[in-house]
């Protein structure tokens, strides 16, 4: 939010915001924005100057956590087993979007290409956190050379959308993580 904005806007999109957050932890990506604005005490027009997209709204919403899965991506850079420490990461992504509604919506990739990327904040900013840590894994031939952060990233988000519904979302999106990175083979 700039800070140019009067004090009575700064206010607005405070109060805004606060409320998505409880909203959209209530009822996921799709909080009613109608509602968002009823409980903040604003009109539908401010909710949508502040937030002109629901995508823009749950990334505002988003930001501290993705903040916090690019510093646990910094800590990990260059610590340990590479592999390890991008599927440590990954983990990290994929707990986060599972306890936080509408983050893994707020993560999708938009177009037809993988790598024609909606203009997405929170989606840019864990693709630079995520590269280093992909990087140094293909550098130590842990992770094939083929495989991209945008793989990653939506291998991450689709696990989550698919257990969404399940009655333990956690126990069932970490299972069906592991089983995607670890494969079907039979552990020797």
């Amino acid at each position: 939010m700039p800070e140019r904005q009067r004090a009575d806007a700064r206010r607005n999109y405070a109060r805004i915001l606060a409320v998505a957050e409880e909203e959209v932890a209530a009822h996921g990506a799709g909080a009613s924005l109608e509602q968002i604005a009823r409980v903040a005490g604003v009109g539908s027009a401010t909710v949508r100057r502040h937030f002109p997209t629901r995508r823009a709204l749950v990334e505002a919403v988003s930001r501290e956590r993705i903040d916090a899965l690019v510093a646990r991506a910094q800590e990990l850079a260059g610590v340990g087993d590479s592999r390890k420490a991008l599927l440590d990461w990954l983990s990290d992504v994929v707990a986060y979007c599972v306890s936080a509604r509408g983050l893994a919506a707020a993560l999708t990739y938009e177009g037809t290409e993988p790598e024609s990327i909606h203009e997405n904040s929170c989606t840019t900013a864990l693709e630079n956190a995520g590269k280093p840590l992909l990087h140094r894994a293909v550098r130590d031939g842990a992770v094939d050379a083929g495989v991209t952060v945008v793989d990653l990233i939506t291998l991450a988000v689709g696990v989550v959308l698919a257990t969404e519904h399940h009655a333990d979302r956690g126990a069932a999106a970490e299972r069906l993580f592991g089983l995607a990175v670890g494969g079907l083979s039979p552990r020797g």
